[in-house]
């Protein structure tokens, strides 16, 4: 019994030892990793919106009204993107589910209604297969799409001009990011106001 007592209080103290370092480590790279992610999505919103020479937040009191009828709720963020004054664009940053959780998406949609990128970033998808999401090549296949028509994804064939084809064995994945780059569409649309 003696014995059990011993094991269990070196086993405390390890895990005490470990709990606290973690926490350490945790506290020490908060502020990179936060710096690392903003970065990102600037770089993401430049790569959708290449016109663009600036990128505004959208102010809280739009945003929770856009948020407020319920159908964006894979939205987190919109910017606006301007080329000196005037307005090019919107930079929308969805968040679908797919397969393995969630995807983070940046939609570029110019005032025209017509995406000019997207760009696909942190996921837990599959890798050889859903992972595949952020290669340029299935990116590719949102450009020029328009918010008139709703994207839907297709498994095998030509897509047509309101399709995309699904990545192989990843249907799920690419249905997920259509989804998000609906709403955007959807939600840029209504910024617009047309």
């Amino acid at each position: 019994m003696r014995d059990y007592i011993g094991l269990t209080g070196v086993l405390f103290l390890v895990c005490a030892v470990m709990a606290a370092s973690l926490g350490y480590t945790n506290a020490i790279t908060h502020d990179r990793i936060q710096e690392q992610i903003v970065r990102a999505n600037d770089e993401a919103r430049k790569e959708v919106l290449p016109d663009a020479d600036a990128f505004e937040i959208l102010d809280d009191n739009t945003f929770s009204k856009i948020k407020s009828n319920g159908k964006y709720y894979f939205i987190t963020e919109i910017y606006t993107a301007k080329a000196g004054e005037e307005v090019v664009g919107y930079a929308v940053k969805v968040v679908p589910k797919g397969y393995g959780g969630a995807i983070d998406v940046v939609v570029g949609i110019g005032t025209d209604g017509i995406i000019q990128g997207i760009k696909v970033g942190n996921n837990t998808e599959t890798p050889g297969l859903g992972k595949n999401s952020a290669t340029p090549k299935f990116q590719n296949q949102f450009k020029g799409k328009t918010w008139d028509n709703t994207i839907n994804v297709i498994k095998s064939g030509t897509p047509k001009d309101n399709e995309i084809a699904a990545l192989s064995g990843a249907t799920v994945t690419s249905r997920a990011v259509a989804e998000g780059v609906n709403q955007a569409l959807e939600a840029a649309r209504e910024l617009s106001g047309k």
